[in-house]
């Protein structure tokens, strides 16, 4: 009896876990520089939703938030679709001056994910953006402004 409890028992964990691990929906950022049609968009960032859903129905919306001249601002950014399923373009629609963090938010019906990608004066720096499935706190924003 014991042995077909502990079956019922593993069966269950299984079942709850399994979808923990079988998914997922990610961003990956990519350099325009590799993709000849982000390249005429003037993209300065490739973004590609990834995971296990349709590509093809994820949206991605972004906006850029920095600090210039000792003034906080938020700019909307406009997430252009390159034509693949689920890859995207974002030309530069900020200041070159102050420093910058792009946050990109991903969806794909009840899916979510979102990124925070620094910016400055250099360009993008896709080496330190920071990436999770939950809504990142203003702190996290605020300590890629001020670090």
């Amino acid at each position: 009896m014991q042995r077909r409890t502990m079956f019922w028992m593993a069966t269950a964990a299984l079942a709850v876990a399994a979808p923990l691990v079988a998914g997922g929906f990610y961003l990956q950022l990519g350099n325009p520089e590799a993709n000849p049609k982000a390249q005429k968009m003037n993209a300065v960032l490739v973004i590609k939703a990834t995971g296990c859903h349709d590509p093809a129905s994820a949206t991605i919306t972004g906006k850029a938030i920095g600090v210039v001249s000792g003034q906080r601002r938020e700019i909307p950014l406009k997430v252009d679709a390159l034509g693949g399923p689920g890859e995207f373009a974002l030309a530069q629609q900020w200041p070159k001056e102050g420093r910058w963090v792009i946050e990109l938010v991903g969806k794909n019906g009840e899916q979510f994910t979102n990124a925070l990608v620094p910016a400055g004066p250099d360009g993008i720096d896709r080496v330190h953006a920071k990436f999770d499935m939950k809504q990142f706190a203003r702190a996290d924003v605020d300590g890629m402004l001020n670090p």
